[in-house]
């Protein structure tokens, strides 16, 4: 027993002799240290003030409801209308059609049929940085130029010099687009990061009124045909009944189509609309700095214990 107790004390003194000997090199190594690290830390100040701010605006929206008394009209004449053989839409408008217009968002048919027909490619695909004094933005020379208006981009297949409606999708959803949904409330935030605000707040707004617009098209073009195959149907029968059921029908429809054309917010209304953002919401210079210094203390910390460990081989 006491051999084995003698046996523990050597291990723990060994312990305290590494222990000491490691202070010992980051001590005799502190000028590595401090030069790596110094170093390091001023290319992560330099890097961070190369980046551009980037401002992100934001709207909170809200699902619009369906119009209770068409809607509720419509469906208490849908058996009728099943008796007569006519299959009527369903009602159209905000709840009915929120959830397919969060995933028609982020489609890539959406962006290409909606979005980018409307904004300026380069604004999406070449932006250096923002002039908040003019209000102008700069663009990579090396991507397009802006004086003869060309893409002089250098790239490879599947890429394209002037960059295709899929490029362009990812780089809009992944950079730029965020989109998100309150279980509990059923609210919707949808966001646009850009190096200019205005541009931001821009496709926000962007955004919102082509997939209302969309939506709006879509059911009104449904409601349309109904009207026009109700009124086929009620000048080819001669049965009253049938006739008087139609009539009732065409009514509602009529009723459902002025409403869609007054209803500007269809699918999505705002609760906060976006706005033009003064401060920016990145990048954080001061995370990026501190990462930086800490990369370099690692670094240097390593160097300093490869240097040991090497004297040590030569010196055996």
């Amino acid at each position: 027993m006491q051999e084995e107790h003698s046996n523990k004390h050597p291990n723990n003194f060994d312990d305290e002799i590494d222990l000491l000997e490691l202070f010992n090199v980051l001590l005799q190594g502190k000028w590595i240290i401090v030069s790596v690290t110094t170093f390091i830390s001023i290319i992560g100040v330099i890097y961070s003030l190369l980046l551009p701010n980037i401002y992100e605006s934001r709207a909170l929206l809200v699902p619009v409801k369906s119009s209770s008394s068409i809607s509720g009209a419509l469906s208490s004449y849908s058996s009728l209308a099943g008796l007569a053989g006519i299959n009527l839409p369903s009602g159209g408008g905000g709840e009915d059609n929120s959830a397919q217009a969060i995933q028609k968002i982020n489609s890539l048919s959406f962006f290409e049929n909606s979005i980018l027909k409307n904004i300026n490619v380069p604004d999406l695909m070449a932006v250096k940085s923002w002039n908040s004094g003019t209000n102008t933005l700069t663009y990579d020379e090396s991507i397009y130029k802006i004086n003869s208006n060309t893409w002089v981009r250098d790239v490879s297949y599947p890429k394209q010099k002037i960059p295709s409606a899929q490029e362009s999708f990812e780089v809009f959803r992944s950079e730029h687009l965020s989109l998100s949904q309150d279980k509990k409330s059923g609210f919707i935030t949808l966001s646009i990061k850009h190096q200019s605000p205005f541009i931001a707040k821009q496709w926000v707004e962007l955004v919102i009124n082509e997939v209302n617009t969309f939506y709006r098209q879509k059911d009104k073009a449904e409601s349309e045909k109904a009207v026009s195959y109700l009124n086929q149907q009620i000048s080819m029968t001669s049965l009253s009944e049938i006739k008087q059921v139609m009539a009732q029908l065409l009514q509602e429809e009529t009723k459902k189509l002025t409403l869609i054309e007054a209803n500007q917010a269809y699918v999505f209304d705002y609760i906060d609309p976006p706005a033009v953002m003064e401060k920016k919401s990145g990048p954080s210079r001061a995370k990026i700095c501190i990462l930086f210094a800490i990369l370099g203390g690692m670094l240097s910390i390593a160097l300093v214990f490869i240097k040991h460990i090497f004297l040590r081989k030569n010196i055996s």
